[in-house]
């Protein structure tokens, strides 16, 4: 086969771009991925799964189960970058006056990986699953207003995803980082495909989180339940609106970015080449316009989540609630104001750097009013200290220690002393870990009784709790000394003896931190096996305030039987007050439920064809994966029967079954609500 046939067919691909990879432990990563995709392979066959597989999940437009499977996706991406954020420390601890564990180039793809994969396929996916889940259940919603939009955004996510783990077995990723800044990433400097599998896996998923904005806000807008206005709405719901609006207005800078990079790579366009025309600050202007936004994205809903955790176990109403909306919004809008503090030390004017630099102190007094209300709330409260509220006291604690030293680098002349040091890598984590990992591990726990009928296991629980709490100050504080002390980050190799004993605290850090991942594998593995004793189908297990609560749990496809009528903010405590909690509905009437579809994974699945050709130049799969894109999008614009009836007298009686069982169940204290008799009923009783 001649050379030009061999390119027009597997475009770059080379034999050696496939395992063994030459060298240990990227040779071990690749078989990972091979084997643990046989292995689900095997089990979901020997188990006879692929039908139910097929039909339940994969091809169904239902919210609850496309938020699930988000956070499915975003579990995977975590336990990889977990492990690889524990091989950087391992490596930075063994390399002080050595060669540590890995090459520098390897160190570099390591931290590239670990920070895209944290931001766009863990942190992103979480967020936007439990969002899925739990809002159209807390607005009184029987799905979000676009279920086929709200498909394609998972499949576009997971394509994405899929992409990063084919950068393991095929080839490797980007060494750039996870901010991509040119020149570097320009084919002058990295000639490989590593930036091309960045780009477009990045594309991937801001498209679909762009999407997913969308959908979010306009079901916030116009799908809430009678008599629920946007001020009865409970806070999560609001964090939920204000992230969906910053989606829609974020996300299209960074596919800018990322597309005029291409551009720059494919078609020698140097929009960023400073010696041909172009100018690297445009991107930098262009990437932090999405980026520092995106730190908002990550946290409002986890600031939302902690909200909710934090008012149910305290058995209060949520302290101040219309000054925690208002502060909600002020971050929003303040978000688009500090994208320049990202380049303080890049050349501007004092002046300028002095505009940014007060407005991203600004952004500490909306905070510093929700930490309060969230303080307020507790004071005086019958807290039950649980697995979720653990993460939230020391969420308080941590973030607190994270914002005062955000209100320090946003100083210009502090920060051009610290910037880029490894002072910077402790702030941003000390922010995002307790604020927006560990909450939406919160989440994880407080309502994953609501989405699968059985409780966690406490025990392990508080393991996990004990390891991430842990394992964060260990592994991060340190990271503060260090930068004073004037380490960069992203340095594979130090020279100097004082830096080991911090670098060997942030190693055993690190290690905790995989024990809490483990942990929380255990507690789900335990909770499974021992899911009759801590089931609650009746649906409150921790006498909830809001809607979600007030459905069975699993809640059905259609979510409400009849569409509730809200008339104050915590509308699911009103109903219990009045003692009309689990009443019959005067009558039942059909529902329409889109139907299931094999679109959006087609759309998917062209989409991951067309990137990954594009990455290795195979042009005749990637405009056969474009084109099987948009021509699943044009086959969906022709298709009428798109719903099904679900009739009344089925609702009926499914709705009375549980509505019976309820009225039956005996109703536990909430400071018995681990207990095997807590069956999803759960009061203050008097």
């Amino acid at each position: 086969m001649s050379a030009d046939m061999a390119y027009w067919l597997v475009g770059k691909l080379h034999w050696s771009d496939f395992p063994p990879k030459g060298d240990l432990i990227a040779t071990g990563a690749a078989s990972l991925v091979i084997f643990g995709a046989l292995a689900v392979i095997v089990l979901l066959t020997i188990k006879r799964k692929w039908r139910w597989l097929w039909s339940e999940w994969l091809t169904s437009l239902d919210h609850k189960k496309i938020g699930i499977m988000y956070i499915v996706v975003a579990f995977v991406m975590l336990a990889r970058a977990v492990i690889e954020g524990a091989l950087m420390r391992t490596h930075q601890a063994m390399a002080v006056n050595a060669d540590g564990v890995v090459s520098p180039d390897h160190f570099a793809l390591l931290f590239s990986t670990h920070g895209s994969i944290m931001i766009f396929f863990m942190a992103m996916p979480f967020l936007t699953g439990i969002i899925n889940y739990i809002m159209p259940l807390q607005i009184g919603a029987r799905d979000l207003t676009f279920p086929f939009l709200n498909a394609i955004g998972l499949c576009l996510t997971a394509a994405g995803a899929a992409l990063v783990m084919a950068s393991l077995v095929v080839g490797k990723f980007s060494i750039g980082g996870w901010s991509g800044y040119p020149p570097f990433t320009e084919l002058a400097y990295s000639p490989g495909e590593g930036v091309d599998y960045w780009i477009w896996a990045v594309t991937l998923s801001s498209l679909g989180s762009t999407l997913t904005g969308i959908n979010f806000a306009v079901t916030i807008y116009k799908g809430r339940a009678p008599g629920m206005d946007l001020f009865r709405m409970p806070l999560f719901c609001w964090t939920a609106f204000c992230t969906s609006i910053l989606m829609i207005f974020a996300m299209p800078p960074l596919t800018v970015a990322t597309a005029l990079l291409a551009l720059d790579r494919y078609a020698g366009f140097h929009f960023f080449t400073n010696g041909l025309g172009g100018n690297m600050m445009n991107y930098a202007n262009l990437f932090w316009l999405f980026g520092h936004p995106e730190v908002y994205i990550l946290i409002l809903p986890a600031f939302g989540i902690w909200s909710e955790v934090i008012s149910t176990f305290s058995g209060k109403r949520l302290y101040g609630y219309k000054s925690m909306v208002f502060a909600v919004m002020c971050i929003a809008v303040l978000s688009f104001t500090v994208w320049l503090h990202h380049f303080f030390t890049m050349g501007q004017g004092a002046n300028l750097n002095a505009v940014f630099g007060i407005a991203t102190m600004l952004i500490g007094i909306p905070t510093g009013v929700k930490v309060y209300d969230w303080l307020l709330t507790m004071y005086r409260g019958r807290i039950r200290l649980t697995a979720p509220m653990l993460f939230a006291i020391t969420f308080l604690f941590c973030f607190v220690i994270g914002g005062l030293t955000g209100v320090i680098l946003a100083n210009p002349p502090v920060d051009f002393a610290v910037h880029n040091s490894l002072f910077l890598v402790a702030h941003f984590h000390n922010m995002l870990i307790p604020g927006t990992l560990f909450g939406l591990i919160a989440g994880y726990m407080y309502w994953f009784p609501k989405a699968f009928g059985f409780r966690l296991d406490e025990r392990w629980g508080r393991i996990a709790w004990a390891c991430w709490s842990g394992g964060f100050l260990l592994a991060f504080m340190p990271l503060y000394v260090l930068g004073l002390m004037g380490v960069m980050r992203r340095t594979a190799r130090f020279y100097r003896a004082e830096y080991e004993p911090w670098l060997l605290f942030a190693w055993a850090g690190a290690g905790l931190i995989v024990c809490g991942l483990v942990a929380l594998g255990i507690q789900a593995w335990i909770s499974v096996r021992r899911r009759r004793d801590l089931a609650v189908p009746v649906g409150d297990p921790w006498d909830g305030h809001a809607l979600e609560w007030w459905t069975p749990s699993p809640p059905p496809e259609y979510n409400f039987a009849v569409l509730p009528q809200v008339v104050e903010t915590e509308a699911f405590t009103a109903l219990k007050r009045q003692d009309r909690a689990y009443a019959s509905p005067e009558a039942y009437e059909d529902i329409e439920m889109p139907r299931n579809t094999a679109l959006p994974l087609a759309i998917g699945a062209a989409g991951f064809v067309c990137t990954f050709a594009l990455t290795w130049h195979v042009w005749w799969a990637a405009l056969a994966g474009f084109f099987g894109m948009w021509g699943g999008v044009i086959v969906r614009s022709f298709q009428t029967d798109l719903k099904r009836t679900i009739p009344a007298d089925r609702i009926r009686k499914e709705n009375e079954a549980w509505l019976n069982r309820a009225r039956q169940t005996v109703a536990v204290d909430r400071f018995s609500e681990l207990a095997p008799a807590n069956l999803g009923k759960a009061e203050e009783l008097q």
